[in-house]
């Protein structure tokens, strides 16, 4: 199995997390190359048995550059893909101390949503999907990533 993984980490928060799932995926015999998306030609990808690609949130949606290099992809219909994003932990509401449901942090954190639509729009095939939490804007990430990590990687690993 090759792996592509794409990745528009700002401040190395999803480098670090690219980095960690390319060790995890090393030790099942798995080859994964890791590209900064503002490194990479969207035009031009390699083959690849899976294309990850992982992005920041910036205000809800995924950083600018990802989504512009999402809009250029041109991979083959049916194409596996998988999300891994690095997002703000929810915060609870600074009145009431309570922490926002699923339902309301769906309505304003759009990271993969927004990822989803531009990538079955190009009728690619998601496979998995995972996020990390960043403890702040610049990091860092939550206690125990790697175990999220490593569910993420498992997921991937299991045949199409």
């Amino acid at each position: 199995m090759k792996i592509e993984y794409y990745h528009a980490s700002k401040y190395g928060n999803g480098a670090k997390v690219a980095e960690e799932f390319k060790k995890l995926m090393s030790t099942r015999g798995v080859d994964v190359n890791v590209h900064h998306v503002k490194d990479a030609r969207p035009a031009e990808l390699p083959e690849a048995d899976l294309y990850v690609f992982s992005s920041p949130g910036r205000i809800g949606k995924p950083i600018g550059s990802m989504r512009k290099f999402l809009k250029g992809l041109q991979l083959p219909s049916g194409a596996r893909y998988a999300l891994l994003t690095t997002e703000m932990a929810p915060q609870p509401n600074k009145k009431t101390g309570e922490m926002p449901s699923e339902e309301e942090r769906g309505k304003w954190q759009k990271v993969r949503p927004v990822m989803d639509e531009i990538l079955q729009e190009k009728g690619l095939k998601k496979v998995a999907e995972g996020t990390v939490y960043l403890l702040g804007i610049q990091g860092p990430l939550e206690q125990d990533w790697e175990k999220k990590v490593e569910a993420f990687a498992a997921q991937v690993s299991v045949p199409a």
